[in-house]
């Protein structure tokens, strides 16, 4: 018996600094907390605040709701359980012979309450071993060496998306998708090249133009016609190759960025489907669009034109910077004043748009979202009338986005005619030192003239590459975004070793599998055996696990502990989308894609001839009300099967399984969203799909189940109960009262029904 203390009991506290007050007053002298948990459930699962710790010699606790301790002193026998399920942490405190006291928790508590379940366990066994208490290992994370709780199996830091700021140097990242046309892109390089070179020609001639023409002109000399005709002939002669030149370059490198986009579109995608449902369910659809879509045609035009625009303006820099030098050494370096002022502005604002444009990301992928969200689920939005609560969430999104647009148009607006406004500055003191030195005879006019032109030519790249600053922090986002999808690993992955299956007989064996969401237990200790062409029944309580394990039977996720084995071997050994080949499955709300009916029936295997998608509807009783359709299998569905009833978009689900014919088939609540009358059609088409295969069905009806070889009760995780329909009823155990749960709410429902039937025959009467 545990003991009582008063809680007002004036124990000496010990000083421990993160244990709350009130159970420092119920600690003896010497004694120290190792571990306490704020336990918030009481026995009905109602919220209310506890507290449950261990010392080095016994378990304190006070029960939610109650303000006595109780108190069990630490003996060999003892034992102390951890569960947890559908949300709900459970720890049990138990001796040889019955349960002492349990504590129920949400399980956000979780991590504390396996510290007190690690320290409560190693006092335990050192006491009943009479070893010294086991200094428990510490637990790092193979990758960055965080310590983790106990019990902790995933890095909070290493499995969350990290949030840094993007990096202009993840554009260099690209090359890999630029690697196969290197060849195009050193071509169009050398075409940069010389249209740049091409155009520094034409400011070059304009000095023997003031000298020997127009200047010598002025003092009187006669112009020299031959000798004007061959300066004007050579600007002609620049001004076409440039033109010419510059052409190729663009339409080249506008083909390869092109290329590169599509390239980064079809891997990110391709990419996107391998990963396992676990990667989807944190994601966003709006998201994911966004993404793939406006972020590669983002970084497609940064290639194709920002990218190029740059080099040009990097080799026209440095040509004008070399022919500056060359002709007046003095002038040139009155050229540069302005460039520390304008490269320091550049290094401040970069970092400022770099953090701002991935904002700017994130904002508008909400607003995507919303879009995604919406229109698939706009029956529901007018159902429920919702529409001025969708219109208030968009314009909030859309206000939200203007707002961090602006911020960054803020320090834009000032930067560009910050940068322009420093080039006139220094084009005025070129002006000033050209002119005094004309006035020393340093220089001529001619060269003066040639200076400023190219002066004039050197400005305008410096304020073009200062602009490209913008475009080139809002490709670096873009392609951090889609390298974070690139970058992510599958948690559903394909084989070192693959084994490839040449025959499925489809013998499915369970082998202590577990499976755990985050820290939630959803699957424990499984164990199970189906034989080849067995139809099985998955019956339990809503969140007693029966969906999850038909998720890891498909693969959809891989299991945490054991192993699940077809025809002997572990499904992880064979290659995903091998195994899944042989695999139907009929969800209870089908999806169709937006299509030809025969292209919906056909996804499973496009090559299928007419004649066997028609074979494959007869099977599935769609072929009658298929016919009945303006063009047959010809009509179009629309989006997610918009335009055909419940029950017709199952029975093409049912056709669809059917033609690819495989050898497992998941029935997953195939019957539970029609009405009585569809659901005979759907369950005769049924009756076809289980034929000779391996089926696993799981029914909200039970009565739907009679057919089954057996039934499998599920509860909390575990199987609880397999049998027959009979033989489990004749037991009285859970899947009895789950029957006679589901037929008391039939009778309720009939006697309704006759109650209502005989209330319109009265009012008729």
């Amino acid at each position: 018996m545990p003991n009582e203390i008063s809680p007002l009991s004036p124990l000496a506290p010990a000083r421990f600094d993160a244990v709350p007050a009130e159970l420092e007053t119920q600690l003896a002298s010497g004694e120290n907390v190792l571990a306490h948990v704020e336990v918030d459930l009481d026995a009905g699962l109602r919220f209310a605040r506890g507290l449950l710790a261990v010392t080095e010699r016994r378990l304190l606790a006070r029960d939610p709701g109650s303000e006595a301790w109780r108190s069990w002193d630490l003996r060999a026998g003892l034992s102390l359980r951890h569960s947890d399920h559908a949300g709900v942490g459970t720890l049990e405190l138990c001796d040889e012979v019955s349960r002492l006291a349990s504590w129920r928790y949400t399980l956000g508590r979780n991590v504390a309450a396996l510290q007190v379940l690690d320290h409560a366990e190693r006092r335990l066994e050192s006491l009943s071993t009479g070893r010294p208490v086991r200094v428990r290992e510490e637990n790092l994370c193979p990758q960055c060496k965080t310590a983790l709780e106990p019990g902790q199996e995933e890095c909070p830091i290493c499995s969350r998306e990290i949030h840094a700021p993007p990096s202009t140097w993840t554009l260099l990242r690209l090359w890999r998708f630029a690697r196969p046309y290197r060849g195009a892109l050193f071509a169009g390089f050398a075409l940069t090249l010389m249209t740049t070179a091409a155009n520094m020609i034409p400011p070059y001639l304009t000095m023997p133009i003031m000298d020997k023409v127009l200047i010598p002109y002025q003092n009187g000399v006669p112009i020299d016609a031959h000798l004007v005709a061959l300066y004007l002939g050579g600007l002609l002669l620049a001004a076409l190759l440039g033109w010419g030149l510059g052409w190729a370059r663009t339409y080249i490198l506008a083909l390869v960025s092109e290329r590169i986009g599509a390239d980064l579109r079809t891997a990110t995608y391709e990419h996107l489907l391998r990963l396992s449902l676990e990667y989807f369910g944190g994601k966003r659809t709006g998201d994911l669009i966004s993404r793939i879509g406006s972020e590669s045609d983002r970084i497609c035009v940064f290639l194709s034109l920002h990218l190029l625009d740059f080099a040009n303006d990097v080799l026209m820099i440095v040509m004008t910077a070399v022919i500056l030098f060359s002709i007046n050494p003095w002038l040139a370096l009155v050229t540069f004043v302005p460039l520390p002022l304008i490269a320091w502005m550049i290094h401040v604002v970069r970092d400022r748009l770099r953090t701002g444009f991935e904002k700017i990301d994130r904002v508008w992928s909400e607003v995507t979202s919303i879009l995604a969200d919406t229109i698939p689920g706009i029956r529901v939005v007018k159902a429920f009338a919702q529409e001025k609560r969708e219109t208030a969430r968009f314009r909030e999104a859309n206000r939200h986005n203007l707002l961090v647009n602006d911020r960054i148009n803020k320090t834009w607006s000032l930067f560009s005619p910050t940068v322009t406004l420093l080039t006139e500055i220094g084009l005025l003191v070129v002006w000033a030192f050209g002119i005094w030195q004309v006035s020393k005879s340093e220089i001529t006019v001619g060269v003066l003239t040639a200076f400023l032109a190219y002066i004039g030519r050197f400005y305008t790249r410096l304020d073009s590459m200062s602009r490209i600053v913008s475009v080139t922090q809002k490709a670096a986002s873009g392609a951090k975004r889609i390298f974070d999808i690139l970058d992510h690993v599958s948690s559903v992955p394909e084989p070192a070793n693959p084994v490839h299956l040449e025959h499925v007989e489809g013998r499915i064996a369970l082998r202590s599998v577990g499976f755990r969401y985050g820290n939630r237990s959803v699957i424990r200790d499984l164990d199970l055996d189906i034989r080849p062409g067995e139809m099985i029944g998955l019956v339990g309580h809503s969140g007693s696990g029966k969906s999850t394990l038909v998720n890891l039977i498909c693969r959809f996720y891989d299991v945490t502990e054991g192993s699940i084995q077809i025809d002997g071997i572990d499904v992880r050994s064979v290659p995903v989308a091998d195994y899944r080949r042989h695999i139907g499955l009929v969800l209870q709300e089908p999806f169709l894609f937006f299509g030809s009916i025969a292209d919906n029936i056909a996804y499973g295997r496009p090559d299928a001839t007419r004649a066997e998608i028609v074979a494959a509807a007869r099977a599935a009783n769609a072929h009658e009300f298929i016919l009945r359709l303006p063009q047959g299998y010809d009509s179009l569905v629309g989006e997610r099967g918009q335009g055909l009833s419940g029950g017709e978009r199952q029975r093409i689900s049912i056709a669809r399984a059917l033609l690819i014919d495989p050898r497992i088939l998941i029935l997953d609540e195939a019957t539970s969203s029609v009405d009585t009358e569809t659901e005979k059609e759907i369950q005769k088409a049924l009756d076809n799909l289980v034929r000779g295969r391996t089926t696993i069905a799981i029914a909200h009806r039970l009565s739907t189940l009679r057919q089954a070889d057996r039934l499998v009760v599920m509860d909390r995780g575990r199987i609880v109960e397999i049998g027959s329909h009979d033989a489990l009823m004749a037991r009285e155990g859970h899947y009895w009262r789950l029957y006679q749960a589901q037929a008391r709410n039939v009778d309720v429902e009939l006697d309704d029904l006759g109650r209502e039937e005989v209330e319109v025959a009265v009012a008729e009467a």
